[in-house]
């Protein structure tokens, strides 16, 4: 017997017992509906059935009939055969979304959640962890924002990282991108992505990696006096450099990648994308667009944070190590010998002190104070045609 006809029956029989009592003048109306969680009225009315029909009268005739809005059997079969042929890999949600969006169905989410888990396709959320006070968002966007990486096997056998950074105040993705491995030169593109795109920003929250911190002893605090390249080129900029102390504290990125992996895997197979360039190009014209579209929210304020930038970010957004000229005007840069070409300015620069910027996409140039010396390819070859006597922002 169903749970539902059981609990029918013994709410009439408790029914029953408590009308006797008011029959006899030992109970009145009002404490015994009171007693049975209904108000007085609803009690009457029932009264009124039982005197009419007896306990039949109380029965609910709506159970164990078939509801008029009830999904058919084969068009559930027809749900399940779509998720178990071409979206297996989809939560539900996600699902429930192309079904809507793409097949034309008009069913809710929760119908299609239930019978994915009733047909054992997916399995129920685990219930959440110790109750956790919600830090509150930057009212206005470019306040602060979040960058993060995420390794994922993000395409069927290849394991890569993602790099987001995104604004707290509406957690819309400003920038990402998927490389090798996550480091200096990642953070970089993502900072000069938001500044292009966008312009400068207040602050910038980080987990404590080695790229972003020194951190004298594991888990303790970071060494704020002694900054990182990425520190560095934040400080110059003016932007706010924080760090995160728990993956709670980073809870906004920590659920924006959750989301990520559970959608970005199974659109990147349904286009049958396999390559990291292929990738990176869907992420910039399709998902990000579509995904910003889904999830980010309004501001709690009007305006913006963001300031415009007429320097060189390129030149601030690299890395930079002091070097000392060499006899012959060369530089010695991991590995590579940068000649030196004559300048106009100077006859040479024998030990002299100069600075090596490494930028993110491989290339090089020499600095002495604010003026450029020279560029050069990844491989120390100088781009003779770029050489001028340039400055730096």
């Amino acid at each position: 017997m169903k749970r539902t006809v059981v609990l029918q029956e013994l709410r009439i029989m408790k029914f029953e017992e408590l009308y006797a009592r008011t029959q006899m003048r030992s109970l009145s109306q009002d404490q015994a509906a009171e007693i049975l969680g209904m108000s007085v009225r609803t009690f009457r009315r029932w009264a009124d059935r039982y005197e009419a029909g007896g306990a039949e009268g109380l029965y609910d005739r709506r159970l164990g009939r078939m509801a008029n809005n009830r999904i058919p059997v084969d068009r559930a079969m027809e749900v399940l055969a779509l998720f178990d042929t071409r979206y297996w890999d989809y939560t539900a949600k996600h699902f429930h979304e192309k079904l809507v969006g793409e097949h034309g169905f008009k069913i809710s989410y929760n119908w299609v959640r239930l019978t994915l888990q009733s047909h054992g396709r997916v399995k129920s959320a685990p219930r959440r962890g110790a109750h956790r006070r919600k830090r509150v968002r930057r009212p206005v966007v470019g306040m602060m924002l979040h960058q993060d990486g995420s390794s994922h096997e993000w395409v069927s056998g290849q394991w890569w990282d993602l790099i987001v950074t995104m604004d707290d105040a509406t957690n819309e993705i400003y920038s990402a991108f998927f490389l090798a491995e996550e480091g200096t030169m990642s953070s970089f593109q993502g900072v000069m992505d938001v500044i292009e795109a966008k312009g400068l920003f207040c602050s910038l929250y980080t987990d404590r990696g080695s790229h972003y911190w020194h951190t004298p002893e594991a888990g303790g605090k970071v060494d704020k006096d002694n900054p990182t390249q990425v520190g560095r080129a934040l400080h110059q900029l003016g932007i706010e450099h924080i760090p995160a102390y728990s993956p709670q504290a980073r809870g906004r990125s920590e659920r924006m990648f959750g989301t990520l992996q559970q959608r970005l895997p199974q659109e990147l197979r349904l286009h049958g994308i396999t390559t990291m360039d292929e990738a990176n190009r869907f992420l910039k014209e399709t998902f990000i667009p579509a995904h910003n579209a889904r999830f980010a929210r309004q501001p709690e304020e009007a305006g913006s944070a963001f300031v415009p930038f007429a320097g060189n970010v390129k030149d601030i957004l690299c890395v930079h190590e002091e070097r000392t000229v060499g006899n012959d005007n060369t530089v010695r840069y991991k590995g590579r010998i940068l000649q030196i070409a004559a300048s106009s300015h100077r006859h040479h620069f024998i030990k002299a002190k100069v600075t090596v910027h490494e930028y993110p996409d491989a290339t090089l140039a020499i600095f002495h104070g604010p003026r450029c010396l020279g560029r050069y390819l990844a491989d120390g070859q100088e781009l003779k045609e770029d050489r001028t006597d340039t400055k730096a922002a």
